[in-house]
């Protein structure tokens, strides 16, 4: 069996393709269950000729087959789970019953005194006893049997010990069968630290000794242990019942018969403690910080979340007690102790969270928490979660975990005071000389910069770890600043987009843990100003900066509406396709595919006619998406498909968009339907509406309209019939020639073909109609002093757009030729640029020798100043002698096709 793009990354799936390939039929088609691994395990066994062998195969074709479920077909989380905690159930009874037969071989049945054989009971905790186990989970056990007693002997009556030592013996095979390692790996990591007295406390108990120990010893934090408890093998002692009798010992424990609000402050030292494993752990590795089990926001302070409430109320109300997490959650809020709203959000939480841990394990079949470092890593992660991008990813990690910190923290009144902080929550004394360190290896602009920083309120609220994150990334700014790989306007630039955002913990991780992004952030943000005015506003978006192709592609729109496509199928799947999140998923896409452009712009990777292309192909792009999208959301739909179509003029018409530009648009339509003007009114008004409203994820653009018949006084959409007859002057209300100027750059962005090609003969016959040169250069000369007059510019400066000898000029010699000669001309009526027209207007012999491809490089340079200059929002007004060249050769231009001034 081939192994599929799905799980191909997967180190772990590879070794096991490699080695067990041929051994892939022994287990069932379908999730694994109990009697398809008995099955497989019955195939294995008769191939291998070996138990420990057999069980050790089973586990890696089951493994490989969930990788299969798990990332490409999506399977539920619960389908994972429950195939691993079958895994173990069954294994551990296949080990069980092996040693048993051997040990009575041995030493004879274990007996009680009432002469009946005496029972172990092989206890899960934890993730097994709740059936929730993920796929690199270690096992936790509790051996425990029923009375003391001891063994028949042998068939000669011999070799009798008691009841502990043979069950003593049992444990250490069991262990040997599912833990040990071999040359086939593992079964189960065994960790048997939970049993009374943790590891210096025998392996296995009587029940006698179990239940004296909880009542005299058993801490409050073994209470939550006990809550997941279960029985899961042998098997026979589920099927006969003698496993219920641990009920009785273990119930009371766990909950108390009143409100036990003592266990608030147990989970929350139980917890201290884990975050202060936790912290040791990540100390000098700042990759391990990132573990979606023990972090702030993790699984765990899900699962602390609702067993508190279980803990608490399960002894009065007993429907609270179940083990399972998801389950819990439902109960609790049916309970009325948790909005429903919260228990769904954390269950949502909790769902996608374990699917992150599976992801990672998945990679090396580690037992680890810790998100990967490596990009391609995070990608797989990402891409196997229906996640477009690593961005996407981190972003609904952090909602997530923000989501589950909080509702964690308000449960325990929060976190205890940090040790750094005084009582008003101020940086202590004691962690002043840190700062001053760090500022220290900055050169003197940047620490006056951050010297208020101590004492900012955002950085007082840090948690410890996210300061000493801060701090850690700091430092290694100040290091790349001495190394001159960054110069100190973009750390500047970096420390104010940051600051607004310390809250957000997660940029500092992301960017502390994956040093290119933050590298590439620094070059951007030292680039331009604009990038982190619009950072500021989608922060979310710099982990675009992380994708291996991001400076050698472009923006591909069929890829782009294929995966909003996808993306939005998905959320129907889910029933989360509601218009807000809708709104929300082209908004992410937007945003992300304009700053990946924006990357490569300051990069230098493409140029200013590349970009203005890019922008464009996006823009058109959303525009068709979010057409289909409000069509199928109409109320007043009458049609598979709108019988609408769009035209864009300006600078969208033209290609020549740029970062915040608007969109000037038109709406046309062709259809007899009696109500068709209500209906496509109401269509355009939702679109326009779509592109312009303000969500959680900002806008996409702004929407002008005043380009359509009569203006702003004319109807929002218009009969494709009126608007050809006002284009083409027939009747009394026709379009003024600065109308046609405009239908030079006019262009079809979305519609059905027939109106397409409806369109285009339209503008073919409004540029090629017959015209009165004179009349015409009069008309065109009288329109560009308007313009002039309504920009003026002081004498001793050259506005690159409005001037003389400006954008403007160049813009319109070249509408005037197209209108005046595309008739015999036939080249010039492509919408093509100003550009590419300049030049075919010279060729065809519009234009001296030269002239044309002058004037088209001194255009190209000037878009290139304003381009610049908007990026680091400055004045497009340059000094005379900047662009005076330029300035020259339009000048020149204007004068031999419209004359002197």
């Amino acid at each position: 069996m081939a192994i599929s793009p799905s799980i191909s990354h997967s180190r772990f799936a590879q070794r096991l393709l490699r080695r067990y390939e041929q051994d892939q039929l022994s287990l069932p088609e379908g999730p694994p269950t109990r009697q398809s691994l008995q099955q497989a395990y019955a195939v294995l066994l008769q191939q291998y000729q070996d138990v420990g062998a057999a069980l050790r195969v089973l586990r890696q074709l089951c493994m490989l087959r969930l990788m299969r479920l798990d990332c490409e077909q999506a399977a539920d989380l619960q389908i994972i789970t429950r195939a691993v905690t079958a895994l173990a159930e069954v294994t551990l009874d296949i080990a069980c019953e092996h040693s048993f037969a051997e040990l009575d071989a041995l030493h004879g049945a274990p007996l009680r005194p009432d002469g009946q054989r005496a029972q172990l009971w092989i206890v899960g905790m934890g993730k097994l006893g709740a059936r929730e186990l993920n796929v690199s989970s270690d096992i936790d056990l509790i051996y425990v049997y029923d009375e003391d007693g001891e063994t028949a002997g042998n068939e000669v009556g011999r070799n009798r010990i008691s009841c502990q030592e043979y069950f003593a013996k049992v444990v250490k095979r069991v262990y040997a069968l599912i833990g040990d390692v071999t040359e086939h790996g593992f079964v189960f990591r065994v960790d048997l630290a939970l049993r009374p007295n943790g590891n210096s406390g025998p392996s296995v108990v009587s029940l006698d000794a179990l239940e004296q120990y909880l009542m005299v010893q058993g801490r409050e934090w073994e209470r939550f242990a006990w809550m997941k408890s279960r029985v899961v093998a042998p098997r026979r002692a589920i099927d006969d019942g003698s496993a219920s009798a641990m009920r009785s010992v273990v119930l009371p424990f766990v909950f108390r018969r009143y409100l036990d609000y003592r266990v608030f402050e147990a989970l929350r030292t139980l917890h201290q403690q884990i975050r202060d494993h936790a912290a040791k752990r990540s100390a000098g590795h700042p990759e391990r910080a990132n573990d979606v089990k023990l972090s702030r926001g993790g699984i765990r302070e899900i699962e602390f979340t609702v067993q508190l409430l279980q803990v608490v109320r399960g002894g009065q109300f007993p429907e609270l007690r179940t083990r399972p997490t998801l389950d819990a959650l439902e109960r609790v809020a049916r309970a009325g102790l948790m909005p429903q709203a919260t228990a769904q959000a954390l269950a949502q939480a909790y769902v996608f969270l374990r699917q992150v841990e599976h992801r990672i394990q998945y990679l090396d079949d580690q037992q680890t928490h810790v998100l990967p470092t490596a990009d391609e890593d995070l990608e797989w992660i990402a891409r196997t979660l229906g996640l477009p991008d690593v961005c996407s990813f981190f972003k609904t990690l952090d909602t997530h975990r923000e989501l589950v910190a909080q509702e964690f923290d308000v449960l325990l009144g929060g976190d205890r005071p940090c040790k750094s902080c005084n009582g008003n929550g101020k940086l202590a004394q004691t962690a002043q000389p840190e700062w001053e360190a760090v500022f220290e290896a900055f050169p003197p602009d940047v620490r006056a910069h951050l010297a208020s920083w101590p004492n900012n309120p955002r950085v007082q609220a840090l948690r410890e770890d996210a300061r000493a994150r801060l701090l850690r990334l700091l430092q290694r700014t100040a290091q790349w600043l001495k190394e001159q790989r960054v110069d100190a306007q973009a750390v500047l630039r970096m420390t104010d987009w940051l600051e607004p955002l310390l809250r957000r913990e997660s940029y500092l991780a992301l960017m502390l843990e994956r040093p290119g992004i933050h590298e590439r952030l620094l070059r951007l943000l030292g680039a331009a100003k604009w990038p982190a005015k619009y950072l500021l506003k989608h922060p979310g978006v710099i982990d675009e900066l992380a994708g291996g192709d991001l400076f050698t592609t472009r923006f591909d729109p069929a890829q782009f509406v294929a995966e909003l496509d996808a993306r939005k199928r998905a959320l129907e799947r889910t029933g989360e396709d509601d218009e807000e999140s809708l709104l929300n998923l082209l908004r992410r896409a937007g945003h992300a595919e304009q700053f990946r452009t924006l990357a490569r712009d300051v990069e230098g990777v493409l140029t200013v006619e590349q970009v203005a292309d890019d922008l464009s192909a996006l823009a058109d792009a959303v525009l068709q998406v979010a057409a289909i999208w409000c069509w199928q959301r109409l109320r007043q739909r009458h049609l598979d498909a709108p019988q609408l179509a769009v035209i864009a003029y300006g600078k969208l018409g033209g290609k020549e968009l740029g970062y915040g530009s608007d969109l000037d648009i038109v709406f046309v339509y062709e259809d007899p339907h009696e109500q068709a003007q209500e209906i496509y009114a109401a269509y355009a008004r939702k679109l326009i509406n779509w592109m312009t409203v303000k969500t959680g994820e900002g806008d996409l653009y702004e929407i002008d309209t005043a380009l359509r018949p009569n203006g702003n006084a004319g109807m929002l959409v218009t009969p494709f019939e009126a608007y050809a007859d006002y284009q083409q002057q027939r009747g009394s209300n026709t379009a003024w020639t600065w109308e046609h100027q405009a239908m030079t750059r006019a262009r079809f962005v979305l519609g059905q073909d027939g109106l397409r090609s409806a369109f285009d003969q339209v503008r073919e016959a409004v540029i090629c109609a017959p015209r009165d040169a004179a009349a015409l250069r009069s008309e065109i000369v009288s329109m560009r002093q308007r313009v002039q007059q309504a920009h003026t510019v002081p004498t001793d400066s050259f506005d690159v757009k409005h001037s003389p000898g400006g954008m403007v000029d160049a813009e319109f010699v070249v509408q005037y030729l197209v209108l005046l000669h595309a008739a015999k001309h036939p080249e010039l009526r492509p919408n093509v640029g100003n550009i590419a027209l300049l030049q075919r207007a010279e060729q065809a012999g519009l234009l001296q020798p030269g002239m044309g491809q002058r004037a088209a490089d001194a255009y190209r340079r000037l878009r290139q100043l304003q381009h610049t200059s908007r990026l680091n929002e400055d004045s497009t007004q340059l000094g005379l002698e900047e662009v005076q060249d330029q300035q020259r050769v339009i000048s020149q231009l204007w004068a031999h096709v419209l004359g002197e001034r």
